[in-house]
């Protein structure tokens, strides 16, 4: 360092310096929060050079902050590398929030109200990666009924929750995760095929609700309606299941309304 520069530096008073410092960081983390604002929003992997060239910033800058958020699990890569997604710690971030506190006792109490209007057990999910997430789980007082924990995750394509977040997406989006499920057989109802999964889509996207007719767990029946948020963007989904032993399809069906009115209860909630 030269005279000059150490003389600068020196006049520099520490709280002036500490105060460049702050703003430097603020400024890097203001970026990496608008980064990861637009994955969530786009609902899709992004290229480098996409992230950069919506977020303004060189493709360095870009790679730099990616390749940070990479290291903490805030960001992944996609099925093709050159892409990034929102990574485990962003959706456990998402997860915790969504369930902190006020908002999350009443929505809660909405999904306990709705159980004792229907009598069968009710859950609360959304979209995580290509698996369904349960935020939130009422149980309706039967010896005979499934235990699925807050936090589990279920698949897609064989249950209410997951058809409906599937039917609900842009068509290209939704033929891209379609493409890339397992499509396990889970019992003999489950849908294997990817044109009868887009088939079934599309008929879910025109009645506005999805059902699981024992494809899931053979004996298990299910039904679920979008809750949407403010925008009218799909955030969850309500889902209402029992066994077929004490609640048939049709039956199940005829909950539709009390479901429906329950997700309307959601939308100031989420």
């Amino acid at each position: 360092m030269s005279r000059s520069a150490r003389a600068s530096a020196a006049a520099i008073p520490p709280e002036e310096a500490e105060s460049a410092s702050a703003s430097a960081s603020g400024s890097s983390a203001e970026r990496s929060l608008r980064l990861l604002a637009l994955l969530a929003n786009e609902g899709r992997a992004l290229t480098l050079a996409e992230l950069a060239a919506q977020l303004g910033l060189p493709k360095g800058t870009a790679h730099r902050i990616c390749t940070q958020l990479l290291s903490t699990g805030f960001l992944a890569r996609d099925v093709d590398e050159r892409s990034f997604t929102v990574g485990p710690a962003l959706r456990r971030l998402a997860f915790d929030t969504l369930n902190h506190g006020v908002v999350r006792g009443l929505r809660h109490e909405v999904l306990s109200a709705l159980v004792r209007e229907v009598g069968e057990t009710c859950n609360l999910t959304t979209l995580d990666g290509a698996q369904v997430l349960y935020l939130d789980r009422v149980e309706a007082q039967w010896p005979l009924r499934l235990t699925l924990d807050v936090g589990s995750h279920v698949p897609l394509h064989c249950t209410a929750s997951g058809k409906l977040f599937l039917a609900l997406m842009p068509a290209k989006a939704r033929d891209a995760f379609i493409d890339g499920l397992p499509l396990e057989r889970m019992t003999p109802n489950s849908i294997t095929s990817a044109d009868a999964l887009r088939a079934e889509c599309e008929a879910i996207a025109k009645q506005g609700h999805s059902r699981d007719n024992e494809e899931f767990i053979a004996g298990l029946v299910a039904v679920a309606v979008p809750v949407r948020d403010a925008a009218g963007a799909v955030r969850a989904a309500l889902a209402v299941h029992a066994p077929t032993a004490r609640m048939s399809m049709d039956d199940a069906l005829q909950r539709i309304d009390a479901l429906k009115a329950a997700a309307q209860k959601m939308t100031g909630l989420l």
